[in-house]
């Protein structure tokens, strides 16, 4: 699994989940999260960002939600994602332009 936070300020470095580690909501929040998302974020764009991420039950526990309410300035709520779509996102092209600049 890998994150990355994309805006038009910059872009995060990718950050990657250990291979065999399970992501649940205990991880997600206070490891990807508060260690790692987070930081990035505010260093890449201070306190003008909206965070939105996908339905993964880790991002929808409740616990998740307080997190990103109270840690991030505008947090976009399940009710307000945009529904799967088979488009590329932002985190999709930072992959694959990693890819293409490791010779991949």
């Amino acid at each position: 699994m890998v994150s990355v936070a994309v805006s038009k300020m910059g872009v995060t470095e990718l950050m990657f989940v250990d291979p065999g580690v399970k992501v649940n909501g205990h991880y997600y929040r206070n490891v990807l999260l508060s260690q790692q998302m987070i930081p990035a974020i505010k260093q890449v764009a201070g306190d003008t960002s909206v965070f939105q991420q996908d339905s993964s039950p880790a991002h929808r526990a409740r616990d998740t939600f307080q997190l990103l309410q109270r840690e991030t300035p505008d947090f976009t709520g399940p009710d307000l994602w945009p529904p799967s779509s088979p488009d590329p996102n932002p985190v999709d092209s930072k992959i694959w332009g990693a890819n293409a600049a490791a010779g991949v």
